[in-house]
């Protein structure tokens, strides 16, 4: 079994669709290994995406995940990182398959209500910037 990484963002958390979210999720498959809700401080915001530092949506990104609280979650499946990423669909709603997470809640490519991890060595550092092992069940 593999684990990844699903924040639902503030564009959906606002909207109250993390119950939504979250029973798309285990109906695909996908266990819920550890749960919380946060409201990211500016720097946790700007640290966890820094590697998006250089690109010209670096701010906004960092703006809108401080907007709003967020729910954080680890996810276990075989093949979870793809497995999950499928289910979210592609970054522009407009593009993303039916009945995919950002086709069903995403407002726009930067309101595109979750992330997850985009490979399993980011997964483990992504995870382990909110999670301790002893939070994970």
């Amino acid at each position: 079994m593999k684990h990844t990484l699903c924040i639902i963002k503030p564009d959906a958390t606002r909207r109250a669709l993390t119950g939504e979210i979250l029973a798309l999720i285990e109906s695909q498959g996908l266990k819920i290994k550890a749960l919380k809700w946060l409201h990211l401080s500016r720097k946790e915001a700007q640290d966890f995406y820094i590697v998006h530092k250089e690109r010209p949506f670096y701010s906004e990104l960092v703006e809108m995940m401080i907007s709003h609280p967020v729910t954080i979650a680890v996810l276990e499946a075989p093949g979870a990182v793809e497995k999950y990423r499928n289910l979210m669909g592609a970054t522009n709603p407009a593009q993303a398959t039916a009945g995919t997470i950002r086709a069903k809640y995403a407002i726009s490519m930067g309101e595109n209500s979750v992330h997850g991890s985009d490979s399993l060595e980011n997964a483990q550092k992504e995870i382990s910037y909110f999670f301790s092992q002893r939070e994970i069940f």
